[in-house]
């Protein structure tokens, strides 16, 4: 990495400008859900994956859709039902006859052989079927007969799953989840976006994104991001902000021990430093601050921590708890503290 404040400031302008050139084209068929939208551009150019939760009809679909558009990736949806085999996903081998007329096996790849793939409705399939994205979704290759194909870089997974209808779904197991960069919570839309929806869908009018970015220039972005400086004592904020959802631990706090069964992986503070490094370019900064590491805490970490019986039975929500961590954590640490705790 280039130490020269010219060339740091360039590349940070340059990311920058990727970034929002995206989330215009995004804009122009998108309504509103700005942080839902910044969350997945920030699963995009870090290089992980997103899974966006919500009610049918809020545009989870559209959105991936819209994201495709406005990149020169590779796209394929994938609808995720209960009769859906894992073949299905990633493909298999098939006996072809050659002109000679020997048989041989062929691989057929699935539709999981993409750059984009949308993972629509993904709590619908068995377990035996999702575990399919797993090998695909944490090591960009699949397995079959022995043999791994690679899937082509970059590779973005977005799933979407509606928390409503439970009959007839399986909840994705932890060790999946935990595979997603972002959970995103989407949520209604404004009165105004409403209307500006209803402008925009029965007048006629129907507004496309263009290609603004190749998948060459968001690998070079994503490496970008990884080369953003984190001091020491940021860092040690991130990681006490992740030992704090471990109950009975040396810096859990008392809402941790009274309402989370699990705490998070070490996946989650990867996941908390690197969306905050995204946060920092895309102030203009090459160093990432306290501020960017708790506005990306619970996007980070509320699929990553797991409740108590006592915390479904008086309705708490992961993001209640996460929250009141985060204001109970300080940026420095009381080290004496912790040694009592210890």
């Amino acid at each position: 990495m280039s130490s020269d404040p010219r060339s740091i400031e360039a590349r940070a302008d340059e990311f920058r400008t990727a970034f929002q050139r995206v989330r215009a084209e995004i804009g122009k068929v998108i309504v509103g859900h700005d942080e839902i939208v910044q969350g997945v551009l920030t699963c995009l150019f870090v290089g992980g994956h997103a899974l966006l939760e919500g009610v049918p009809g809020l545009g989870k679909t559209l959105l991936i859709r819209t994201l495709s558009d406005a990149l020169s990736l590779d796209f394929n949806r994938i609808q995720f039902t209960p009769d859906l085999m894992p073949a299905d996903i990633i493909g298999t081998n098939v006996v072809m006859e050659t002109p000679e007329g020997r048989r041989v096996f062929e691989f057929q790849r699935g539709p999981v052989f993409a750059q984009i793939i949308l993972a629509d409705e993904i709590n619908r399939a068995t377990p035996k079927t999702q575990s399919a994205m797993l090998e695909a979704m944490q090591e960009h290759s699949v397995t079959v007969g022995g043999t791994v194909h690679r899937l082509s870089e970059p590779f973005f997974v977005m799933a979407t799953q509606n928390p409503i209808e439970q009959e007839g779904t399986y909840p994705l197991p932890e060790a999946q989840l935990d595979r997603f960069f972002f959970k995103l919570v989407v949520g209604y839309s404004t009165r105004e976006e409403l209307a500006t929806i209803l402008d925009r869908t029965t007048r006629g009018e129907k507004a496309k994104a263009e290609r603004v970015l190749d998948g060459e220039t968001l690998v070079r972005m994503q490496a970008l991001v990884r080369e953003v400086v984190v001091a020491p004592h940021v860092q040690d904020y991130a990681i006490r902000l992740a030992l704090a959802t471990h109950p009975e631990g040396p810096f859990a706090v008392p809402v941790t021990n009274q309402y989370i069964r699990w705490g998070t992986s070490p996946r989650g503070v990867q996941t908390l430093v690197l969306a905050a490094k995204v946060r920092a370019l895309l102030d203009g900064r090459y160093n990432v601050s306290y501020e960017d590491i708790r506005r990306v805490y619970l996007p980070a970490l509320r699929h990553r921590t797991l409740l108590n019986f006592e915390a479904q039975a008086e309705g708490v929500e992961a993001d209640d708890v996460l929250l009141k961590i985060v204001d109970a954590v300080p940026e420095k640490a009381d080290e004496k503290a912790v040694a009592r705790a210890g």
